[in-house]
């Protein structure tokens, strides 16, 4: 057996040929024909499309040894990976993406990242209560009691902080189940006023402590079309448990597709509104990492901060295959609103080479996971960048280079 690196490897296994097939790349020694299809010997279309055999993704590591893991990367902050930081509007939990597998894209409620943590001014003892008001004929207040009446719904969704970053090693992104009531449901029962536009949907948010980077102010304005269309709801659970405080116990916004900043934690209140109010706090610091053109006076010239879909390696394995040594990238895909195949990978700004994902890219709630197999030409330092290759599919942050990732390889 070869050697082992000694930068970055965290941990070593004594063999084993378990691989992760969630998402894969053809066979780097399997022929490939004029229509880049991989011909390994295996049935099935090999057009990673999902119609074929699902058994039939090719597996390069396949009776292979494990002799390693890298799960960081040069230049990036591993401050709060792992480790709770701060309080209040200060508070951060970054998530360990190098440890994905594909048994836990659902996140651990005490695992799931935090961008802001339970604000100290909060009494959970009280009894909650949820205001609807504004351009409505009566004002109505709802208590949880009141909300658990209505019928319930759950789904899986992925939720990345807007000022996600390589300080801490990308790790402000996480996914759960969460369960809740509509916002659709909500609004039903209310007369809305026909000069309404928009909904202010806010949440508790007053800390003792100020905060040398943030703006308190837990609020966003959304049109009724947007929130249709996402499915928002006001989630009482996540993960079948009832919300934990730093995620927004009582009650919190979930908008599917969004990023972060835009679901509201600690929600207490629910206003209708027409084109003429001015944009929140948050709205404004938030407007260029949602990709507003910018910081805008009024809420309605907002577009959706849908996050775009965005892709980066979270690991990289070191693989001995039949006496030769083999890199394997394992990275994560989210984002979007279209389902896409056109993942590709690029080193050091080369060429961009298709990531066949198999089984299929089936949903954008949550993040799909991919594999790529990789021989380095020499030792040195890669930067990893990935793309979308379908111009129909906006990636500004992701063709901007913001998840680009460096590793270093010290033998081939």
């Amino acid at each position: 057996m070869r050697p082992q690196p000694r930068r970055q490897f965290l941990y070593l296994c004594a063999g084993g040929a378990t691989t992760l097939l969630f998402a894969c790349t053809p066979d780097p020694g399997a022929d490939i024909d004029e229509g880049g299809s991989t011909d390994t010997g295996e049935t099935g279309d090999g057009d990673g499309d999902g119609d074929g055999d699902p058994g039939a993704c090719s597996d390069p590591f396949a009776g292979g040894v494990l002799l390693g893991v890298m799960t960081s990367f040069e230049g990036e902050g591993q401050t709060s990976v792992g480790d709770p930081q701060g309080q209040g509007l200060d508070g951060r939990l970054a998530l360990d993406l190098g440890t994905l597998e594909a048994n836990t894209l659902i996140t651990a409620n005490q695992d799931f990242f935090v961008r802001t943590a339970l604000p100290d001014q909060l009494d959970l003892g009280q009894a909650w209560n949820l205001r609807i008001s504004g351009l409505v004929d009566a004002e109505l207040d709802l208590s949880l009691e009141a909300l658990a009446a209505l019928p319930q719904t759950s789904r899986v969704v992925l939720l990345e902080c807007s000022g996600n970053g390589n300080n801490r090693a990308f790790g402000l992104i996480s996914a759960a189940e969460w369960s809740g009531v509509l916002v659709s449901e909500i609004l039903d029962m209310v007369s809305i006023q026909a000069q309404a536009t928009a909904v202010l949907i806010q949440g508790f948010d007053q800390h003792s402590q100020p905060s040398a980077s943030s703006t308190p102010g837990c609020s966003w304005v959304f049109r009724f079309a947007e929130l249709a269309a996402a499915g928002a709801m006001l989630a009482t659970h996540m993960n079948g448990e009832p919300l934990p405080p730093d995620h927004g116990q009582p009650l919190r916004l979930i908008i599917p597709g969004w990023y972060g900043c835009c679901n509201a934690k600690w929600v207490d209140s629910i206003r209708l509104v027409d084109d003429t109010e001015p944009a929140t706090a948050q709205m404004l610091e938030f407007a260029t990492r949602t990709h507003q053109t910018q910081a805008h006076a009024l809420a309605a010239d907002y577009a959706p901060g849908i996050m775009q879909q965005a892709a980066m390696p979270v690991r990289v394995e070191q693989w001995e295959v039949d006496g030769q040594l083999i890199y394997k990238i394992v990275g994560i895909m989210w984002g979007g609103t279209e389902v896409t195949h056109a993942l590709a990978i690029r080193f050091d700004g080369g060429a961009a080479v298709p990531v066949q994902v198999c089984p299929a890219h089936a949903t954008n709630d949550t993040w799909t996971l991919w594999s790529y197999a990789w021989s380095p030409p020499a030792v040195g330092t890669y930067e990893i960048t990935m793309a979308i290759d379908d111009p129909e599919i906006p990636t500004v942050r992701l063709d901007s280079g913001y998840y680009a990732r460096r590793i270093t390889i010290e033998m081939v």
